[in-house]
């Protein structure tokens, strides 16, 4: 089994997502990451998903989706990110060790509470999972997760090549 992350434009219309989401689902993948918004083109969004399977099944799928534009983001020449926001137990004892922990991790506090922080971190997911496992002696009192986004590296765009710029209006 790989990760693989894919990279696919759709039109910003109603069941688009369910249907991309069906096609993994009818060959039996578990979708471990799953990320849609909007793109610079108003009218065609964005899903990115990471999937763990093996490479010839995949195939399968991104024949399907073919139809769209779809791309597979190798690791090397992306930037990955997933959004993570967590609430820590930080009474007046423990709350000097969370704060400098957090700045360790380049993370930032969001909100404070008297016996709680919450933290807003962004990186990959094996810096995510880092700071997940450094605060856990704290107290993690609830946890949410994007799923990644990424992007190609450099000048190219999987949208230069299957759309015309479209100009918006101020």
């Amino acid at each position: 089994m790989t990760r693989h992350t894919l990279s696919v434009l759709v039109e910003n219309k109603p069941g688009v997502l369910v249907r991309i989401a069906g096609l993994f689902a009818r060959r039996n993948f578990n979708i471990d990451s799953l990320a849609v918004g909007p793109t610079e083109h108003e009218e065609i969004s964005r899903i990115t998903i990471v999937v763990n399977c093996e490479e010839h099944p995949l195939e399968q799928v991104t024949k399907q989706l073919n139809k769209l534009k779809i791309v597979e983001l190798e690791p090397g020449a992306t930037v990955q990110r997933e959004l993570i926001l967590i609430k820590i137990r930080a009474d007046a004892d423990s709350r000097s060790r969370v704060l400098e922990t957090v700045k360790l991790f380049r993370a930032r506090v969001v909100d404070v509470a008297l016996d709680v922080v919450t933290v807003e971190a962004t990186g990959n997911r094996e810096k995510l999972d880092a700071l997940i496992k450094v605060l856990e002696p704290f107290g993690i009192k609830e946890l949410v997760q994007s799923g990644m986004v990424a992007i190609g590296r450099g000048g190219r765009s999987i949208t230069d090549r299957a759309l015309r710029p479209v100009e918006r209006s101020a």
